[in-house]
């Protein structure tokens, strides 16, 4: 029988009462691995509510004890980092690498945020005018949510929960349906950590509960990642319900070669950032731009060479480079987007489509995919793929490749590889897009800075993490202060001004 999975509201798990579930499969087996409910809007408006009920208490609690909850966290995080690979490879797919390595760089945000001291820092002014002075507080805002992709069950939870407490506010999850557990696991630690019940609730659900978290007026704040049509609904509609809203949306991010770059430096990190975690990345390279023929051949035959090799298999195997994708759902998906570039007239160099490793047949797998002679009319190169599958445009010069980039309605990463650092400099000042790597394939930034995208990319004015956070989940107050001093000056009518 499969798991029945639960909800974590006020300090302890608390089953489905709405009727309705989903199901969780293993994707290496194929097999359905637990019962996921979905919460009804009666359950997400109790989970808001708890969390309302914590707020003023935490909010008043000192930004150094808040800290030290953060740093028991950090530490609980790290002494279950092997649970919580785990759980992510099982029922997501990554490599156990790539698991561990992304619960660590959502660990990093977590040690970032063990700063808050410091960063919820304000501005003091002193005798701005006869004996007054003017500072600001930075304070929470109430109830915040955070909407997160199946694709980093651990990573992405961690970049908006972790600061947004310990900023003060309190905080709802709601985690993809497809992969909730290591979600669920976080709630049960930050418990642990010192958080009193209901700082941080995890519910699992589908639209109905997005949406009544969208809706809430008790709601503050919107932190969301995921496709950029749900990023489009999530951003209008709350912020018609008067919400801060972050929400980073697709991506189909471009590495420009250009004719003096290291093919070999080249060829290796497009393999990693182009199949690892089965392409399932919202930093994933999806595009190759090879800048003159020579290159672009070059690169066809090395790479095509190493994705026919690429080692496919379950994801708890040391010797496996990709695991399966999340569901058979996404899987035909991705395979109809293969399908779609050969009718398109793309040269599939590389076909994974038929890759069944032996022992897991039923299991949602996949080899990598490489097309050649891709052109930006086609919608294997306009659309988000998030599979194995990497296109190759050719282009002619610097200027065409630089212009395929900034034209593309998706801005999030992308990469330039040379040698040339006036050809790198110059990408890096020119292109349209949030994240830039200069020889660096995945330019993710570290926890100190900020994460986000441009154009279609991005809805709203915040990044995820760094200051921008710590921005997003306060709001700034401004004092103007006066002390009596047995002087009295009189009535004064006009707009207050430097004397």
């Amino acid at each position: 029988m499969p798991e029945e999975l639960c909800h974590f509201i006020g300090g302890k798990t608390v089953a489905g009462t709405s009727g309705r579930y989903g199901e969780m499969f293993n994707p290496t087996t194929g097999e359905v691995a637990a019962r996921v409910p979905f919460a009804s809007s009666a359950e997400v408006e109790a989970a808001v509510t708890d969390s309302a009920k914590a707020f003023p208490t935490w909010a008043a609690t000192s930004p150094l004890v808040r800290a030290r909850v953060m740093f028991r966290f950090k530490s609980l995080i790290e002494e279950n980092m092997d649970e919580l690979a785990m759980l992510i490879s099982r029922q997501h797919g990554k490599v156990l690498s790539d698991a561990r390595g992304s619960v660590q760089r959502g660990l990093e945000v977590v040690e970032f945020a063990c700063g808050i001291p410091h960063l919820l820092k304000g501005e003091f002014s002193d005798n701005v005018s006869r004996g007054i002075d003017l500072y600001s507080l930075r304070q929470p805002l109430g109830v915040a949510t955070g909407i997160t992709p199946f694709n980093f069950p651990a990573m992405v939870p961690l970049w908006m929960l972790a600061i947004a407490v310990a900023c003060g506010n309190t905080f709802v999850l709601k985690p993809s349906e497809k992969d909730p557990g290591c979600s669920l696991r976080l709630g049960e630690l930050m418990v642990s950590a010192g958080a009193p019940p209901g700082v941080l609730n995890v519910i699992t659900g589908d639209r109905e509960a997005v949406d009544a978290l969208l809706t809430d007026e008790r709601i503050a704040a919107v932190s969301f990642v995921g496709s950029t049509p749900v990023a489009r609904h999530v951003y209008a509609t709350a912020a018609a319900h008067g919400k801060r809203v972050q929400a980073m949306a697709g991506a189909k991010n471009h590495m420009v070669v250009l004719p003096d770059a290291d093919i070999d430096q080249v060829v290796d990190a497009l393999m990693g950032a182009g199949y690892g975690s089965a392409g399932e990345r919202c930093m994933a390279i999806s595009v190759v731009v090879a800048v003159g023929e020579s290159t672009a051949e070059t690169l066809r035959e090395r790479l095509a060479r190493r994705v026919r090799d690429l080692r496919v298999g379950p994801p708890t195997d040391p010797k496996s480079e990709m695991g399966p994708l999340v569901t058979r759902e996404h899987l035909d998906k991705v395979k109809g987007y293969v399908d779609l570039g050969v009718e398109e007239g793309a040269d599939l160099v590389v076909d994974g489509r038929s890759l069944r490793p032996e022992g897991h047949e039923s299991g949602f797998f996949m080899g990598g995919c490489l097309f050649d002679h891709v052109t930006p009319d086609m919608r294997i190169y306009r659309e988000e793929i998030f599979g194995p599958v990497l296109c190759m445009v050719r282009a002619t010069s610097f200027e065409e490749a630089l212009d395929l980039v900034d034209r593309h309605q998706f801005g999030n990463g992308v990469a330039v590889f040379t040698r040339d650092g006036d050809a790198a400099r110059e990408f890096t000042h020119r292109v349209q897009a949030g994240m830039v790597g200069v020889n660096v394939p995945i330019p993710v930034p570290l926890s100190f800075y900020t994460f986000g995208g441009w154009k279609q990319s991005a809805f709203g004015d915040a990044n995820q993490h760094g200051m921008d956070g710590v921005r997003f989940f306060t709001r700034t107050k401004t004092v103007t202060s006066r002390w009596p001093t047995g002087i009295r000056a009189g009535a004064e009518f006009v707009m207050p001004t430097l004397k």
